[in-house]
């Protein structure tokens, strides 16, 4: 096909922007840039803005009652006969026949004891824990994607091992088949050297099904589709300090959202039990308004008027003081409930940081059992090789190092698994957490 004119400079330069597109595109996933989606557009978090939306509401329509309120009415009446009245043997019409009427008031109320006004302050605190809502929820879906970020990570490291275990085996069987060619070794150990590669496969199969599986539930946390390919980047190294656990209680009682709901639904509660015991209390209303009836047989048409009211309630059944111990059992399963959450929230703190000490020692010890499985491969296979080795040592020493390779790693990702939980249990944001520089890191 021949090019002609300027689509010979248009199509290298088309060429060019999809190259650099694609590039785009296909760079690996950070745990920054993770975070950032997940917490902005994840479905559970859009939910929640909705209820804290509707929460919102709610303090608009508690407020509407604290400014006047002011109606409005119009009738027009057709009657068969006209009205009219007698006075002895005298009578006289009072309204005409087809007439209409209208009018318009005005109701403030003057004082209730603060009784609307508490209601209003209610629901401001029921916006509050609502965002507080809000905002757990969304460090929970920052956990949570953290947490099969890692499970990813983890799952890539454990077929590059089973791929170096299988690329090992496959090199013990090339050496296994020379020896038995020139028979130094049995067919047993051909055949164990034959077994073992068919074992290391299924093993790498089995690893790549799961990395499918954690890419498929990360595409998910991401709202695409569940086949989008997915590259993940690696995270940089280990923190140098681990916040003590005494301190991270103490931040953990104060910063986490769930601890602060409770103290925001109490509040709210309080309000509202002021607003109910108002009810025992007298109001003050104060009403004007402006009516016009269409009558020729009054004197006057329209009126002015102003009114000053008061009322109390004598007598409901019972029903306040229901209310009122209602709201009194509800405060007190609330401080009961918060007890029980801060005893969870220092026992999950201390689980995740049992877990964030017993990772760090077991990255310390697998780091040297890697080494030194690998130089016992390496002799073994020296000695297999002249001839004064077994097979089965060299299949043990493989085994011994895909063993030490893949604790390691899921030592080295139980840590980022806990860190992770533990910098959550203290009530921090992982957003702010991981994208702020806040994590200090070994160079």
């Amino acid at each position: 096909m021949l090019i002609y004119g300027p689509m010979r400079v248009i199509c290298p330069l088309m060429f060019a922007f999809l190259l650099f597109a694609t590039s785009l595109w296909a760079e690996p996933l950070s745990l920054r840039e993770g975070l950032r989606i997940v917490t902005d557009d994840s479905r559970i978090i859009r939910i929640r803005q909705q209820e804290e939306r509707a929460s919102e509401m709610d303090t608009y329509i508690a407020r509407a009652r604290l400014f006047p309120s002011v109606n409005a009415g119009y009738v027009q009446s057709h009657l068969d006969q006209q009205p009219g009245m007698r006075i002895g043997p005298l009578s006289a019409n009072t309204a005409e026949r087809d007439s209409y009427s209208y009018n318009v008031s005005i109701q403030q109320i003057l004082w209730d004891f603060k009784g609307v006004a508490s209601l209003y302050q209610s629901s401001r605190m029921l916006l509050d824990a609502k965002r507080l809502d809000t905002r757990r929820t969304r460090n929970g879906v920052a956990l949570e994607f953290t947490l099969l970020y890692f499970n990813l990570l983890e799952s890539e490291r454990l077929i590059e091992v089973a791929q170096k275990e299988r690329e090992t085996l496959q090199s013990h069987l090339a050496i296994a088949r020379e020896l038995f060619s020139q028979g130094v070794i049995t067919r047993n150990d051909l055949l164990q050297a034959e077994v073992k590669l068919s074992d290391a496969d299924q093993k790498l199969i089995t690893a790549k099904n799961v990395r499918r599986i954690a890419g498929a539930r990360l595409n998910n946390l991401l709202t695409r589709p569940l086949t989008t390919p997915v590259e993940v980047a690696e995270v940089e190294g280990i923190r140098t300090n681990t916040t003590p656990v005494e301190t991270a209680w103490e931040m953990g009682e104060r910063e986490r959202p769930e601890l602060q709901i409770a103290d925001a639904t109490i509040k709210a509660i309080d309000f509202e039990e002021k607003s109910v015991r108002s009810e025992y209390l007298p109001r003050l209303l104060a009403r004007g308004g402006y009516d016009y009836t269409k009558n020729k047989f009054q004197i006057h048409e329209e009126y002015w008027s102003i009114n000053l009211l008061a009322s109390i309630n004598l007598f409901s059944g019972g029903s306040t003081k229901a209310q009122v111990a209602k709201l009194e059992a509800t405060k007190a399963r609330l401080r009961i409930e918060k007890t029980k959450l801060t005893e969870d929230v220092r026992l999950e703190i201390e689980k995740y940081y049992l877990d964030l000490i017993n990772s760090l020692e077991r990255i310390s010890v697998t780091k040297g059992a890697t080494a030194q499985a690998e130089e016992n491969l390496r002799i073994t296979r020296i000695k297999y090789t002249e001839g004064v080795g077994l097979a089965t040592d060299v299949t043990d020493a493989i085994t011994l190092l895909t063993l030490a390779q893949t604790n390691y790693y899921r030592s080295l990702y139980d840590y980022y698994r806990s860190e992770a939980g533990y910098v959550y249990s203290m009530g921090k944001d992982l957003k702010d957490y991981y994208g702020s520089g806040e994590r200090q890191v070994e160079q």
